[in-house]
């Protein structure tokens, strides 16, 4: 098979399977961390860890902020779907902040994911994370635009020319041509949200449980936020499901 078709092989792959690589980062980030403090990291020695917990967590919100925006001024069936029919696009996004950057939900999981990282206080372990998301996420984004060069032709080629596929420029800025959805922001990213605070909370819980030898509820900011999450998740899930309540028409 040649290189650019197995590439797409590999990219519509993992497309399918993209929520694997949070759990590969949880999973070894939270190893990593525990051997770090039963080490004695140098900011918990010197008590800083908790101001150090929130400028990671300043980071996942700069993510999450970059999706929010993204996905609020989408219409529907635009960003890539995961489906047992592969992708799913009914147009090309190119205004807003998709004539900045042709992924920029990928710029926001970056971000999202290396706040993660970035608790295990280990600067070897956010480099190797941020190798595996380029070689990871570069097969996706191939196969990505595979499709939609194959979908839609010239339309796709005269934008992906003007729009970096990862760093942002925004010299070619255009304005969206939506406006921005509240309602879709709050159900389509009530997970990712979730997810954040079930995270945080548990570096904390495993760390206080290191450092004191006892397995204690944190109470705190941390506690309070994974509580508001939690009922978030749930009101808007259920709020949603008895009345259609956040269902737009195209969005």
């Amino acid at each position: 098979m040649a290189l650019q078709e197995e590439m797409e092989v590999q990219g519509n792959f993992l497309f399918r399977y993209r929520g694997v690589l949070p759990l590969i980062i949880l999973v070894f980030g939270l190893a990593v961390f525990i051997f770090n403090k039963y080490g004695g990291t140098p900011l918990s020695e010197m008590g800083w860890e908790e101001n150090y917990y929130f400028i990671c967590f300043g980071v996942c919100i700069f993510g999450l902020l970059i999706r929010m925006y993204t996905v609020g001024h989408t219409p529907k069936n635009t960003s890539g779907r995961n489906t047992s029919e592969g992708q799913v696009a009914d147009e090309v996004n190119t205004t807003g902040i998709y004539s900045a950057v042709r992924h920029p939900l990928y710029v926001g999981n970056f971000f999202m994911w290396l706040g993660i990282g970035m608790l295990t206080q280990d600067f070897w372990f956010c480099m190797a994370f941020t190798f595996l998301y380029w070689v990871y996420y570069e097969r996706i984004m191939y196969a990505e635009e595979q499709f939609l060069r194959k979908k839609f032709g010239a339309v796709y080629t005269d934008w992906a020319e003007t729009a970096p596929a990862f760093i942002p420029s925004f010299k070619n800025w255009k304005s969206p041509k939506l406006p921005f959805s509240i309602k879709k922001v709050l159900y389509k990213e009530k997970a990712g949200i979730l997810w954040v605070f079930v995270t945080f909370y548990a570096f904390v819980l495993i760390g206080n449980y290191i450092e004191t030898g006892e397995f204690a509820l944190i109470q705190g900011f941390w506690l309070n936020a994974l509580i508001a999450a939690i009922a978030y998740y749930i009101i808007v899930k259920v709020t949603n499901m008895a009345t259609g309540f956040f269902n737009e028409e195209g969005r």
